[in-house]
Order: structure tokens, then sequence, then C-alpha cells
């Protein structure tokens, strides 16, 4: 990284599903991601051994994780520990979120 401070424009991007993009940005231990999803768009359910949080900017999103179900608003966050079966599914308007992943992706840099 050539310098403390990154824009979007800056960041790795891409396309992880259909509907679905991401901008990163990563540091030795961490990656910050910021999640675009069109309406009605769905990340499909995986898993990876990362620890993953996050923070819903706008929209709402629909979470499976595990054999738990939750619908998402701006304002709520959520957390899914490495290694557990997840999947999102975007509502009728756009969203963005913020993601944070422990150790870093190295799929996403």
């Amino acid at each position: 990284m050539s310098s403390y401070f990154q824009t979007l424009d800056d960041a790795s991007k891409h396309a992880i599903f259909p509907g679905v993009r991401i901008h990163t940005v990563a540091g030795d231990a961490i990656m910050l991601s910021v999640v675009d999803f069109e309406p009605h768009s769905v990340v499909q359910p995986h898993r990876h051994p990362h620890e993953q949080m996050g923070y819903l900017l706008e929209g709402e999103l629909t979470f499976v994780v595990g054999d738990e179900r939750r619908t998402v608003r701006a304002g709520e966050m959520w957390r899914i520990p490495g290694g557990v079966e997840h999947a999102v599914h975007a509502g009728d308007r756009p969203a963005r979120a913020l993601d944070v992943f422990h150790p870093v992706r190295d799929d996403y840099r």
C-alpha cells in the first residue's frame, strides 16, 4: 500500500456474485470491504475460514447464517464465525454494507 489513505477508486474491486460488488483494502491482519448489492441480488451459500463482521449502511438484507435467518436493516450489525455457512439476499432496493474480515482474504486483495 503506497498511502495511509485510500478511496473506493483506489481499492481492489471484485464482482463476487451477480449484482454484488466489493471494494476492499487490506492491512497485515484485517480487511475492510464495502459491499454493494443490486436489488434482489443473492450471495449464494458459502463458507470460509475467515471471521466476518459487518454493518449495514443502507438498504435491507436477509441473512441465513447456519440455521438462523434474519432480516437486517440499516444501522444493524452481524458476525459470522469462520467456517459457518451463510448466504445473503438483498431486498427490493440497493443496499450497501461494510464488512471486516480476519485474517485477510487473499482472494479479495
